[in-house]
C-alpha cells in the first residue's frame, strides 16, 4: 500500500511516497523507482538503483520495528548527474557497514552493496520526528563529487 507523503518536496525532481512494513512493498518501491528513472532518463543507474533500494527498505522492513504501526518512507530526487534515494523510517537503530562479513552468512552484507554500488556515496542521518534517513547517491556516467557533496 502506498500513501502521499504530506508536506513533502513536490514537482518533477523528487517522488515521495510512504508504504506499509509489508515486504511486498519492497518490490512496488523498486517498480516507483524504475518509473522515474525512466521519466527521467537515467536508465544507466536503474539496475544498480533498483538494488541500492531494495537493500534500504528491506532494512527498513526488517529492522524498523518500533513502533509497529509506524510507515516508512521512500523519496527519489534528481539531481544533477544522477538520483539521491532516501529511505526513512521510526527505527532508532542506525545501520553500520560491516567489512570482512563472509558471502555464505545469510545477512550483513547489504550495505557493503550499496557502499560499491555507490562509490561510498551514502549515509545516515538524523529527520524530524523520531526515526533516521538513510539515503544514497547514485552517479550517471563519469560525473559526480565526493560523499560530501551529496550528504543532507
Amino acid at each position: 500500500m502506498t500513501l502521499p507523503v504530506p508536506n513533502a518536496p513536490a514537482g518533477p525532481h523528487t517522488v515521495a511516497r510512504r508504504w506499509t512494513r509489508d515486504p511486498e512493498n519492497v518490490g512496488r518501491a523498486r517498480d516507483e523507482l524504475c518509473l522515474h528513472l525512466a521519466k527521467w532518463n537515467m536508465a544507466e543507474v536503474t539496475d544498480s538503483a533498483v538494488l541500492v533500494l531494495s537493500e534500504l527498505v528491506t532494512n527498513a522492513v526488517r529492522h524498523a520495528q518500533q513502533p509497529g504501526d509506524r510507515l516508512i518512507e521512500t523519496r527519489f530526487v534528481r539531481r544533477d548527474g544522477g538520483v539521491r534515494i532516501e529511505v526513512h523510517d521510526a527505527g532508532d537503530d542506525k545501520p553500520e557497514l560491516r567489512e570482512g562479513v563472509p558471502w555464505d552468512q545469510e545477512s550483513g552484507r547489504g550495505l557493503v552493496l550499496v557502499d560499491h554500488l555507490t562509490g561510498g556515496r551514502w549515509g545516515v542521518s538524523d529527520r524530524e520526528g523520531v526515526g533516521k534517513m538513510v539515503w544514497a547517491h547514485l552517479v550517471c556516467g563519469s560525473g559526480g563529487g565526493d560523499a560530501a557533496e551529496v550528504a543532507p
